[in-house]
């Protein structure tokens, strides 16, 4: 992780703390073209500052979903370097807002893989976080087939982030299913789930696992998707939406391209962790 923080950026990040700010969760059907997908993100995310949201999050995959798995391959970016890097590095810089690239395909040290890398950008452009999608999707279930393995490299760190809005804890679309995950980053206060939910699992289970994850750790969740048909054939769930440390959607968006936003309030969450010290009453530990 990377962290360069400043004497002023510290004193910004302290203010934050007891102010209320508002938040963003893009929704995109994405499709093949990363053109495409970076000019409908750019409106979105406009969109969004527009509202006043200073932490905007886009979903798994906004750059690209491609006629086959394979496609992202071809689209890889080298760390630090690329068209859509720099999209989300000028885009934080111009709005002045800190960007979360939900999830970038990254060269790994295999050929026929890539790694599913979550970004974040600070309001000055400068990438302060990465973090590599762990747990790998793998479904059959009637005539919808996925193995994420086959072209994705996993990951293998937990990675939290110090902002100027709290402790934020990464994590991309399955990783939902693994509660272990979020209790490895240590109390934050902000959980990204950026995600591409299939339509059958996401019906089931995306609310109830966005929910219990904002409820256990007491923290935000801002959980953007992708939501509709995409022109592979594909269709996602949607439904992106933004939770309270106490299990509530405060917005949503079940269907369609758009931003929501919420706004989010620090003195509430701490007192809710006043009244029910659940963290602190935590016997079993992670081996």
């Amino acid at each position: 992780m990377l962290n360069n923080t400043t004497k002023q950026q510290q004193a910004m990040m302290e203010n934050k703390k007891h102010k209320g700010f508002r938040v963003a969760a893009i929704q995109m059907a994405s499709g093949p073209s990363v053109s495409a997908n970076l000019e409908e993100a750019a409106r979105l995310i406009e969109d969004a500052a527009s509202q006043k949201a200073e932490l905007i999050v886009l979903p798994e995959y906004f750059c690209i979903m491609g006629m086959k798995d394979t496609d992202k391959l071809a689209v890889r970016e080298q760390p630090g370097d690329g068209q859509i890097q720099k999209f989300l590095s000028d885009t934080a810089k111009r709005l002045g807002i800190w960007l979360v690239g939900g999830s970038v395909p990254l060269a790994s040290s295999e050929p026929d893989k890539v790694y599913n890398s979550c970004l974040v950008y600070a309001d000055n452009g400068e990438q302060v976080a990465r973090y590599d999608k762990i747990h790998l999707f793998g479904l059959q279930l009637g005539h919808e087939h996925y193995a994420e393995e086959k072209t994705i490299k996993a990951g293998n760190k937990v990675v939290t982030v110090d902002s100027p809005f709290g402790r934020i804890g990464l994590s991309i679309c399955y990783d939902l299913r693994f509660p272990e995950l979020f209790r490895l980053m240590n109390n934050v206060d902000i959980i990204l789930a950026p995600a591409a939910f299939t339509a059958i699992t996401g019906k089931a289970h995306w609310e109830v696992l966005v929910r219990a994850r904002a409820v256990e750790n007491m923290a935000y969740v801002i959980a953007p998707g992708q939501g509709g048909y995409h022109v592979n054939g594909r269709e996602t769930n949607g439904d992106s939406m933004i939770v309270d440390p106490w299990g509530v959607v405060m917005e949503r968006l079940p269907r369609g391209s758009g931003a929501v936003v919420a706004a989010i309030d620090p003195e509430y969450q701490t007192s809710l962790r006043t009244n029910l010290p659940a963290l602190d009453h935590r016997i079993l530990q992670p081996c």
